[in-house]
């Protein structure tokens, strides 16, 4: 099986669209992560869900995980105010910035590879210089086990 067989569309937000809003964009359809493009529109990174969580706990917190039940719930019900006003570049890490692909033409355990490799998410499939798709990890599960 090659990476353009199970290739999806899959949402895809600019490094300046708003982080909120693509906060709002991984919850609502509960993604694992978003393509994230630049100015030209071309993937350059991943925005994984697990680095926005991150960004909205405050480092002390991050630091002292024990501290998380000291805060009052109306602290906590305002953790996601911190992405307002932020960019998808602010939220992202510079870590973050090697957007992880696959020919179209990969085969199924490369495309794995990759992702163990870079503990990513998802993989961009690119076919003739542009971008044909995304895989998500649970994606190439399914296609692996053949669910």
């Amino acid at each position: 099986m090659r990476a353009e067989e199970i290739a999806e569309d899959y949402p895809v937000v600019a490094v300046d669209s708003d982080a909120l809003e693509a906060a709002r964009l991984l919850a609502e359809h509960r993604l694992p992560g978003l393509v994230v493009t630049d100015s030209a529109g071309k993937p350059c990174a991943v925005l994984p869900a697990s680095q926005v969580v991150r960004f909205i706990i405050p480092g002390y917190i991050q630091d002292d995980p024990s501290l998380a039940g000291v805060l009052s719930e109306t602290v906590a019900d305002r953790a996601a105010e911190k992405l307002r006003g932020k960019t998808v570049r602010d939220v992202l890490p510079e870590h973050l910035h090697d957007m992880p692909t696959a020919a179209a033409t990969e085969t199924l355990i490369e495309v794995a590879s990759a992702m163990a490799r870079l503990r990513s998410p998802l993989i961009a499939v690119v076919k003739d210089g542009k971008l044909h798709g995304v895989i998500t990890a649970s994606r190439l599960l399914a296609a692996a086990l053949e669910v």
